[in-house]
């Protein structure tokens, strides 16, 4: 069975940090490119950052420069560290495994930008 566990949402200050963690279970986890998507209330779900399994990494352009999306292949975990948070970073935070045509969704986790 699958599993994508996210972790590390929580209310931050705008200008804050937070890094968001997923563990994944049921895959070969280091053969699957890593993607963090993001989905606001009335907005389609987004791609924000992603890590390919050789390592490249590629990011949104409103994100680019404040968040880093990095992997742990020995700890199956991909994380998402969030730098500089602005209001619009508030959504739910999803990961997303994929590999050839499967591909395998977490639960997300909210992440809320607000003083």
């Amino acid at each position: 069975q699958v599993q994508l566990v996210e972790s590390g949402g929580g209310l931050v200050q705008p200008g804050g940090s937070l890094r968001l963690s997923c563990a994944a279970s049921g895959i070969i986890f280091s053969v699957y490119a890593m993607n963090w998507f993001r989905q606001a209330p009335g907005k389609q779900r987004e791609l924000v950052a992603t890590i390919t399994s050789g390592g490249s990494t590629n990011y949104a352009h409103s994100v680019n420069n404040r968040f880093i999306i990095s992997r742990d292949n020995a700890k199956n975990t991909v994380y998402l560290q969030m730098n500089s948070l602005k209001p619009d970073d508030s959504a739910v935070y999803y990961c997303h495994a994929s590999y050839s045509r499967l591909n395998y969704w977490g639960q997300g986790t909210q992440v809320t930008v607000s003083s």
